[in-house]
């Protein structure tokens, strides 16, 4: 693709593959997003750079680059990678560097993305959570999104809370339940109570895993084994089982994404427990196991429509850091 020259002359960044794109070059763009998840969310994205290096420089990672000529060579402005899986393209992450960041390059680096995306067999759907992305909510921006006619917008919000506000929050009693140590002995009743729990819910638009159990499992899989979410923190995560049935009746699932820093990945409960206080109680658990662990913050992230979370959150002391926007392009379900 021919480079770009803006109304002063100056020349513009111009997309090309990420599997051209050398390791070492993209290595400054990295550092500055891991400063910038760390400045701006308390987040250690050392792992998740880590992971996108080793795959570029495997030429391994699907996706693009915004790739500047100078004359010192080429200067890696902004990327952008894709993965897909049973018939879902997902977009991993969107960085411009602040230099150069504006809704328009973002949308160069994302229209190359979707493009690639509905040239795949069998892509039906994308899913993207960009926390990085400029005025992600701005409505004026959408209308000049690629794949218009496919395309939803959901708020979502980053909350934190400080762990010395949340220590003296009171335990509340669960009768007939048990809460222990979750672990992956109990993965397939997570996933079976997930795709229970989230039926008709706003969150299972955002998110197709949560639809099914074979979704969650893969969901919960992803939580676990992979850092996009933190490194799994299975001294703060625990399981409600009922004392009578054994069946699982609650989860809160928890991450380490700083060295000071917990997050809350999953919070669930069964239809008939939610409204008791067992989510509240699981919660708890997990913030106190986290601030033993020597945790100075916990944050989470909520879908601003789902208020009766939020509003629980609030009472437990988290408040609002950013706002968010979950971006799902559907070709099942095309805006009427």
């Amino acid at each position: 693709m021919a480079a770009l020259v803006d109304s002063r002359g100056a020349l513009e960044p111009e997309i090309v593959e990420l599997r051209r794109i050398e390791a070492d070059r993209l290595a400054p763009l990295l550092d500055e997003e891991t400063a910038a998840w760390s400045s701006e969310l308390d987040w250690d994205f050392r792992l998740s750079a880590d992971l996108v290096r080793r795959f570029v420089h495997m030429q391994a990672l699907t996706g693009f680059a915004l790739v500047t000529n100078t004359p010192d060579g080429p200067r890696v402005d902004g990327y952008s990678y894709y993965v897909c899986e049973d018939g879902k393209g997902l977009i991993g992450d969107l960085y411009v560097t602040r230099d150069l960041r504006t809704p328009e390059r973002e949308n160069l680096l994302l229209g190359a993305v979707l493009n690639a995306l509905w040239r795949t067999p069998g892509v039906r759907r994308v899913e993207a959570q960009l926390l990085m992305l400029s005025s992600p909510l701005d409505k004026s921006r959408h209308e000049n999104f690629p794949m218009r006619e496919w395309f939803r917008c959901y708020r979502r919000s980053f909350l934190y809370a400080p762990l010395g506000v949340t220590a003296g929050l009171p335990a509340r009693a669960q009768d007939g339940v048990t809460i222990a140590a979750w672990s992956e002995r109990v993965q397939e009743q997570t996933a079976r109570l997930i795709a229970n729990a989230y039926q008709g819910h706003i969150d299972s638009q955002i998110n197709d895993q949560y639809r099914s159990p074979a979704g969650a499992r893969r969901f919960l899989m992803n939580i676990v084994q992979y850092p996009g979410c933190g490194t799994f923190f299975a001294p703060a995560s625990y399981a409600a089982v009922d004392k009578v049935t054994r069946q699982l009746r609650g989860v809160s699932l928890a991450s380490l994404v700083a060295q000071h820093c917990g997050h809350i990945t999953q919070v669930c409960v069964g239809r008939s427990d939610q409204g008791t206080g067992l989510g509240y109680e699981l919660v708890r658990q997990s913030l106190a196991a986290m601030g033993a662990h020597g945790c100075r913050l916990v944050s989470l992230t909520v879908t601003s429509a789902n208020q009766n979370a939020m509003r629980l959150y609030e009472r437990m002391g988290f408040t609002h850091r950013r706002d968010f926007a979950a971006f799902v392009w559907d070709r099942a379900h095309p805006l009427r």
